[in-house]
């Protein structure tokens, strides 16, 4: 029987999600079908429709898997901690293929991948404008990334960490 975590199971549907993130690589999500996909991956359509409704939903569900370890990154420490850049820029080397697909798709217009502290952003910036100041953030560490990711990763994330620093001026 093919339940939701049985191992075959599983191994399908990271052959799938592999073989999608691999092909965005090389073409427009448009132009991806899911036989490219059952071809590239030796399953049969049935597997793949047994688990997404078509490609989109494929790449919603790639999505949200990459938001739920991004987020996951930070509950078991204080966002403040000074590890927490190093953390989110290790864990963005270490998935380099998942967030070059993540912003290729436009995820990061349509969804917020990076989590703001609002409450602290308040006691930093405290006046009227902080609404931009948070948007001007959230901005500028998308492009800061999608750099690092457009140059493969050279600089550590502890190089990475002391950019972003900088130019935040330890706030």
């Amino acid at each position: 029987m093919n339940t939701k975590n049985n191992k075959r199971r599983r191994e399908s549907v990271e052959k799938i999600e592999k073989a999608f993130v691999e092909l965005l690589q090389e073409r427009e999500l448009k132009e991806i079908t899911v036989s490219d996909i059952c071809k590239k991956t030796e399953l049969n359509r049935s597997t793949f429709y047994a688990n997404y409704i078509d490609i989109y939903d494929l790449a919603d569900h790639l999505r949200e898997k990459l938001e739920k370890e991004f987020s996951e990154l930070f509950t078991d420490e204080d966002t403040r901690e000074a590890t927490g850049a190093v953390k989110m820029f290790t864990h963005i080397r270490d998935n380099q293929l998942f967030y070059k697909t993540y912003f290729k798709l436009g995820y990061d217009e349509k969804h917020q991948i990076m989590i703001y502290d609002a409450k602290r952003a308040a006691s930093d910036f405290d006046n009227q404008y902080l609404k931009y100041h948070i948007e001007f953030f959230r901005n500028g560490i998308n492009a800061m990334i999608k750099m690092w990711l457009a140059g493969g990763c050279v600089e550590t994330p502890e190089e990475m960490d002391a950019i972003l620093k900088a130019e935040y001026k330890g706030r």
